[in-house]
């Protein structure tokens, strides 16, 4: 059966590997940045690793987000914390870890390009899904031509949170009753196609975390919805 929503589960290996394929693409380009922007969250650690690849010192980081449930959409995209700096001088590279809609993307380089002025700016990211992207970066790594949810390393604990959450609202088999572990990791399997054994430690600590928050409640052995 076809899961709901397919995810891949990324390891900090192919982040790795994925940013230094990115990083020789760019200096191939002939191309090098004085200065690398981390749209923050997601392309704090990408941004990082092209630092260290491409021997960039200054890192800088704005945040523009628009995915606020893992695998779901906001509305819109919305910039927090702006602030202002002169980047008259430099070449300003813009690195996110995907282009999915490219909503994050294009306000980011907007605000950048309008607000920091720097001599040249661009846009780099480890992957492009062409299909559905309204921007295609500068530079990525790898195109994405059918879309998947990739679960990065760095919000592993967050996203299964998410996860789980989405099944016990949306799920009609939850509705009114407790269920077991492998009730809850059957349906976790149907929805996104991975094995919570391939979580490790996340799947325990997500569960502990939903019951401290009051979104699960502990009923026997298994599990109920509480306040979604």
């Amino acid at each position: 059966m076809k899961p709901k929503v397919p995810v891949k589960i990324v390891t900090w290996e192919e982040i790795v590997e994925w940013s230094r394929g990115l990083a020789e693409v760019i200096e191939k380009s002939g191309w090098k940045p004085d200065v690398i922007i981390a749209v923050a969250r997601g392309g704090y650690v990408p941004a990082r690793l092209l630092c260290d690849f491409l021997d960039v010192t200054d890192l800088l980081s704005v945040q523009s987000q628009h995915w606020v449930e893992a695998a779901k959409a906001a509305e819109k995209a919305i910039l927090k914390f702006p602030y202002k700096l002169d980047l008259s001088d430099l070449k300003a590279l813009i690195v996110d870890d995907i282009v999915d809609t490219g909503d994050t993307l294009i306000l980011a380089r907007d605000f950048v390009s309008k607000e920091w002025r720097p001599k040249e700016l661009k846009i780099a990211a480890l992957q492009w899904i062409s299909p559905v992207a309204k921007i295609k970066p500068d530079y990525y790594y790898l195109e994405v031509k059918e879309w998947i949810w990739f679960q990065y390393p760095w919000t592993r604990l967050e996203d299964t949170m998410q996860f789980i959450t989405r099944i016990f609202r949306e799920d009609p088999r939850t509705k009114g009753r407790a269920l077991s572990i492998d009730e809850i990791k059957s349906l976790f399997m149907e929805w996104y196609g991975i094995k919570p054994e391939d979580l490790g430690f996340y799947w325990d600590l997500a569960l502990r975390r939903l019951v401290e928050k009051g979104v699960l409640v502990k009923d026997g052995e298994g599990f109920r919805a509480g306040r979604l």
